[in-house]
């Protein structure tokens, strides 16, 4: 299986940011893991949308697109699940 290029779009890296360490840590972790599995076990893949993901990360959600033919995975937003939708 080929391992994924992860790029985080610079609006999650603004919201990411903002949040707790803590939450950093969990939510940087889960991030470098779509790498090796971009379609990980929870993942729910969102209605309207092609190729777009979401994970949740504790309180927080991370949403993601994937592109296989350019094996690629692009963190579109990180939200606490109240605000992410």
């Amino acid at each position: 299986m080929n391992v994924y290029r992860v790029v985080t779009s610079p609006s999650a890296e603004k919201e990411l940011e903002k949040l707790p360490k803590k939450a950093v840590q969990r939510i940087t972790r889960a991030i470098d893991e779509l790498a090796e599995n971009p379609r990980p076990r929870g993942c729910l893949k969102l209605q309207g949308e092609e190729n777009t993901y979401r994970i949740r990360v504790g309180v927080y959600r991370v949403v993601y697109e994937i592109r296989d033919k350019e094996i690629v995975v692009l963190v579109l937003r990180i939200r606490h699940r109240k605000d992410a939708y």
